[in-house]
């Protein structure tokens, strides 16, 4: 398996001091470190909505009772 280098954008963020220390403190982590999981959260808090709004519009074709049974 080759694995691809992720394609990089360098940008020029004003944050508060305080917020960027509260952060990086808490996290124990740099700033970029920091702000690299903030977006992730963003996007993994997204997707969650997006899933939540799916919640009984999805019918799935497998028998829970019958998987019970395999455990055994």
């Amino acid at each position: 398996m080759i694995l691809q280098k992720e394609e990089l954008q360098k940008v020029t963020v004003m944050l508060p001091k305080r917020l960027l220390a509260d952060a990086t403190q808490s996290i124990g982590l740099g700033i970029t470190p920091a702000i690299r999981k903030g977006l992730e959260g963003i996007v993994a808090s997204e997707a969650l909505k997006r899933l939540r709004l799916r919640r009984g519009k999805v019918r799935f074709s497998i028998n829970i009772n019958e998987m019970r049974k395999d455990r055994d």
